[in-house]
């Protein structure tokens, strides 16, 4: 996604928890990452958020758009095996997280001038339909359809546009496990089919590239052959 929207003109602050790896997207950005700004952030930490956008306002002045993507899972077990520690720690980064990145990006829109801005969230397949031994993941992105209708409506008067990118087997090394079986709701493994992660890239560049007036609410970007129409 930062690829794609720095490959487009855009400026790009880049948060995440490992500084080595905001560096590698620098880094693959060639000429454009002379647009980028790397803060290290745990957005399940208030302080962390707040000084992510004091950070983006000193070198911008302005937020016209957040993808809040930051987002973690927990062990595959059934339900009475989940550890308070993974319930937790899945929501604090994949709900937390994303309602406190929105606040402080709606704050900043709100106020800017001229005001308004577009706040992307990342939905994922999840939060239509569950994998199995899921719950935390499942809860927490079901959790943010509703966050993403609520800042939808309360940026109308705004121009605070925010919309749900909801994205299924993309290739990265978080999906890598895809390629060895994975469980399926009838009990069996399956291979499942992945698709090239540029394709989220470059939906996230065409909900950005919109003007105000108009919105992309929901977006699913999917490998065509994945198990989600029919899951169950």
């Amino acid at each position: 996604a930062a690829l794609s929207l720095l490959g487009a003109g855009w400026s790009v602050a880049l948060a995440g928890r490992r500084a080595d790896a905001l560096e590698a997207t620098i880094a693959a950005a060639g000429e454009h990452g002379s647009r980028c700004l790397a803060v290290p952030t745990d957005v399940s930490e208030p302080e962390a958020v707040n000084a992510l956008f004091a950070a983006v306002k000193e070198r911008w002045g302005r937020c016209d758009l957040l993808f809040n993507n930051a987002g973690r899972g927990s062990p595959a077990v059934d339900v009475d095996e989940i550890t308070l520690e993974d319930w937790f720690g899945t929501v604090a980064a994949n709900l937390n997280g994303a309602f406190l990145c929105a606040q402080a990006a709606f704050r900043m829109m709100k106020h800017q001038d001229p005001r308004g801005g577009r706040i992307i969230n990342n939905g994922s397949i999840s939060a239509h339909a569950p994998r199995p031994f899921s719950a935390p993941y499942t809860a927490t992105k079901h959790a943010i359809t509703g966050l993403t209708k609520s800042l939808s409506l309360d940026g109308r008067r705004w121009d605070i546009a925010c919309g749900q990118l909801d994205i299924g087997n993309a290739a990265t090394e978080m999906t890598q496990r895809m390629t060895n079986g994975v469980p399926q709701a009838n009990g069996t493994t399956m291979v499942e089919p992945r698709m090239d992660v540029r394709h989220v890239g470059e939906a996230v560049l065409h909900m950005a590239s919109l003007p105000l007036e108009a919105n992309v609410q929901f977006m699913t970007v999917m490998a065509t052959k994945m198990p989600f129409i029919g899951r169950g």
